[in-house]
């Protein structure tokens, strides 16, 4: 099996191999911390060994579920926030035709989203769209009490009952949620709805290979077990007996580091393809909520290019010199198509007549490569040999155990995230909610 490769050689002229190459220890330790559980969050391991626990049994059940949607659904909703969604939709994303929303008939129900926001628009939108729809529901909440999914689980479900009838609509939602308790298991009880159990010791934006990703990744019509197969073989990779400098976990987790240490204290996450976005998204999640703590982290944010270089690409070339970035290159493209000649050539690119697409996009990505080096912005590379289920799987496991890694290299926790509390408690103390009259009566004093 080909493996994704990560090259950390335009780093050299900001930070030698011997300063990176001395955190060898701090991250094989980290590794070891991490596989061994004695390290801060250690309730929320259940991520690491994933993909080679995975059953066949829960698999099928999962395939059986997606095919049960895919049947009788043109549309399905995944309801959720944060992890509970940016995941499947960073592979739906990165693996669907990029017009298959427009496209008048679809193989496989088309992936809509809800509950990641609290737009009143977009969800009048979204239920007006549904209105001519067969439609499903995948809710996925630990809790059912989560304030944006569990307003949109409440708008939805209440819509498809009116559409489909409440029997029909029983078979129509799966929930993903706690195995025990919260609102979303008591309701699916009392419904008999399909469910699939969110561990408690699977954080939501370690989530993806769960069935909070996996669910909507079958119903849109993908492999979830080659994306398994790739985290399988990336476990395995990053493991540790792997020594540090073929480690590309550890390795990663080390150059950031070494950089971060170095006054680089944002990460650029760049792609030169536009069905990497969510990957972006996904990613700044991963690692702005696990190492943003204690007044220490890599600030994440990401860019598409070549469309961002004619936006950021400025402040990036010419800003403050206190970035880095980390490059997903995808080495083949799906498609083939070459430039045509033309003979007036007004436009003047018969230069590229008979090259690739690819051809010009490789070198846009290697020329701002070393224009961005060459301006005082360090680049590390992740390469993927094509973008399927299976690189991308080896990439998600990739992401998570290079961030558990550097979490601990950091002296976080990286597992919690105390500080998303904050606005959710001024938010009920504004709204009144039963509980918080304390609270309402200080902040409306503040206000």
């Amino acid at each position: 099996m080909k493996t994704i490769k990560l090259n950390i050689d335009k780093t050299s002229s900001f930070v030698s191999k011997e300063v990176i190459y001395s955190y060898e220890e701090q991250a094989n330790s980290a590794n070891d911390t991490l596989h061994e559980g004695t390290g801060a969050g250690n309730d929320f391991l259940g991520w690491l060994h994933l993909p080679s626990s995975m059953s066949e049994e829960e698999i099928a059940d999962l395939e059986a579920t997606a095919n049960t949607l895919r049947q009788h659904c043109e549309v399905v909703v995944v309801i959720g926030i944060g992890g509970s969604y940016l995941g499947a939709k960073a592979v739906i994303d990165a693996l669907s035709n990029s017009f298959e929303a427009q496209q008048a008939s679809h193989k496989n129900p088309l992936i809509v989203y809800a509950g990641h926001n609290i737009g009143e628009d977009y969800l009048f939108e979204l239920q007006e769209f549904l209105k001519t729809k067969k439609f499903g529901i995948i809710s996925i909440s630990k809790s059912g009490t989560t304030t944006e999914p569990a307003l949109a689980f409440r708008l939805l479900r209440s819509q498809l009952e009116a559409q489909q009838g409440k029997a029909a609509a029983q078979k129509l939602i799966v929930a993903v949620t706690d195995k025990a308790k919260g609102a979303l298991r008591t309701l699916a009880t009392q419904e008999g709805y399909k469910t699939f159990v969110i561990e408690d010791s699977v954080g939501g934006r370690y989530s993806v290979l769960t069935p909070v990703g996996l669910l909507p990744i079958a119903v849109a019509g993908f492999s979830i077990r080659d994306l398994l197969a790739g985290a399988m073989h990336m476990e395995t990779i990053c493991g540790t007996t792997t020594p540090f400098d073929q480690n590309p976990a550890a390795l990663y987790a080390a150059t950031r580091n070494a950089l971060y240490q170095g006054g680089k204290k944002i990460e650029i996450l760049v792609n030169f393809h536009p069905k990497l976005h969510f990957i972006g998204e996904w990613w700044k999640q991963l690692y702005g909520e696990s190492e943003g703590k204690e007044h220490k982290g890599i600030f994440p944010a990401a860019v598409d290019f070549t469309t961002d270089l004619h936006s950021m690409g400025q402040w990036i070339q010419e800003g403050e010199r206190s970035i880095f970035e980390t490059v997903i290159s995808i080495q083949q493209p799906n498609h083939e198509m070459r430039v045509p000649s033309d003979e007036a050539n007004l436009d003047g690119l018969n230069f590229l007549a008979g090259k690739r697409v690819d051809e010009v996009n490789k070198m846009a990505e290697l020329g701002t490569m070393l224009a961005h080096v060459d301006g005082g912005v360090p680049n590390l590379k992740v390469e993927l040999p094509e973008l399927n289920e299976l690189y991308l799987g080896q990439m998600l496991y990739f992401f998570e155990k290079a961030c558990g890694i550097s979490g601990y290299i950091l002296g976080i926790n990286p597992f919690d995230q105390p500080g998303v509390e904050a606005y959710k408690k001024n938010m009920f103390a504004l709204l009144e909610k039963p509980g918080y009259e304390a609270a309402t009566k200080a902040i409306k004093a503040k206000l």
